[in-house]
């Protein structure tokens, strides 16, 4: 039985990569998807193969007009936003003597402060259906160290999500953030992160990156009412790797 019919979500950084996986499954499981990103090519493709019950927008997640827009033409074309799953992000293999303040700021606006404008934006459109899922894109370095911008950004996701969970809860938003490990996107074979990332996947216990698709199952099971009791936690997708 299809998880998602009648609900309405809204996808960032759904053009590819993990979030190209999400959008797909969501519509198969009866949603009616707007997806965003920059990557315009990429997500008119996709919105072409997945038809009616997709959308895409170009959105600049850290732009608080864009969000605006997303709102106001998700509820025209499918209704009020039922989920958000606050995907988009960057990073880059850089050292706290290389990376430059411009650099850092560019990770903090969009790994950080495009997951604020996101939930605030939303959460007007999900009262009005009395309810909704928020799903925040973490990582595994959101819970251990890694990459400076990156590990600090998504650190602070895993503490925005906990505090915006309470602050909801009263209208019966959710709001849980998922950490993947190492998975199989274009973001690990940029040319500044492809080595490392080669290297680090040796130590994963069950010795494989993941698909896409393994962590589309898990926010898939918090966009539905099968987590109807799970909030303000994290969704770790790591093949063991920090239970070491």
């Amino acid at each position: 039985m299809s998880k998602l019919v009648g609900k309405v979500a809204v996808i960032t950084g759904g053009a590819r990569g993990m979030g190209a996986a999400h959008v797909r499954r969501f519509v198969a499981e009866g949603a009616k998807v707007v997806f965003t990103d920059i990557l315009e090519d990429d997500g008119n493709s996709l919105e072409k193969e997945l038809g009616d019950h997709a959308r895409f927008i170009k959105q600049d997640v850290t732009k608080a007009d864009d969000w605006a827009t997303v709102v106001s033409e998700t509820e025209s074309t499918f209704g009020p936003i039922d989920i958000l799953v606050n995907n988009a992000g960057i990073s880059m293999n850089k050292s706290l003597m290389e990376i430059t303040e411009e650099e850092y700021r560019r990770i903090l606006d969009i790994n950080q402060v495009s997951v604020f404008l996101g939930m605030k934006s939303v959460v007007p459109s999900m009262q009005k259906t009395k309810g909704g899922s928020i799903i925040n894109i973490s990582s595994i370095n959101g819970l251990v160290g890694g990459a400076i911008g990156y590990t600090d950004t998504k650190f602070a996701v895993r503490g925005m999500t906990k505090a915006a969970a309470l602050q909801l809860a009263h209208m019966g938003i959710r709001v849980n953030s998922v950490h993947p490990g190492v998975i199989e996107t274009p973001m690990i074979a940029q040319d500044d992160a492809k080595e490392a990332i080669q290297e680090f996947a040796k130590f994963i216990p069950n010795r494989r990156i993941a698909k896409p698709e393994e962590v589309t199952n898990i926010v898939l099971y918090l966009a539905s009412d099968d987590s109807s009791y799970s909030t303000g936690s994290e969704f770790v997708v790591d093949g063991g790797l920090t239970a070491q």
